[in-house]
């Protein structure tokens, strides 16, 4: 079992990922903000749904998922349609522009990481990329309740299960 100062410094060490977060932030098109930008890498990831699907993707409540949609609505990035299961529901989909500007956001954050991390080698990135995926798996999903078991874990790089 690790002793307690591993868990405060690696509490330390996961609030100054807030910092390679904010970089990233500074890389994103003008008129692209984060939750723009997570709108449309979930509808990437995750495909065409309802909104309040990605509210609770979000985890943010309606109104502020609202906003987001609106904003990428707007610059032509996704469309409503009416969901045919229920007319009063609307359906999100990527269109051909939101798909160009998600290519775009990927391309501008892997450039950044390959320049960030240029000195680590192979075996490093794959053991980071390992070890968050752990980490992620380990708190499950944030809005699920403690006593609902948590989705299978998912190695993001190999789309496999992963071992933990």
């Amino acid at each position: 079992m690790a002793e307690q100062a591993q868990f405060e410094e690696l509490a330390r060490q996961l609030t100054a990922v807030g910092a390679v977060k904010r970089d990233m932030g500074r890389i994103l098109p003008p008129d692209c903000p984060a939750g723009s930008a997570t709108v449309l890498t979930l509808l990437g990831r995750h495909g065409d749904m309802r909104m309040s699907r990605l509210a609770e993707l979000l985890a943010v409540d309606m109104s502020v998922t609202s906003r987001h949609v609106a904003h990428v609505a707007v610059r032509g990035w996704i469309e409503r349609s009416p969901d045919p299961a229920d007319k009063r529901s609307r359906i999100l989909h990527l269109t051909p522009a939101g798909l160009e500007q998600l290519d775009e956001l990927s391309r501008r954050t892997t450039r950044l990481l390959a320049e960030r991390l240029a000195d680590w080698n192979d075996e490093d990135l794959a053991q980071l990329t390992r070890l968050m995926t752990r980490l992620r798996a380990s708190f499950g999903d944030c809005r699920s309740t403690p006593s609902r078991p948590s989705a299978p874990v998912v190695d993001e790089t190999t789309r496999t299960p992963a071992s933990t």
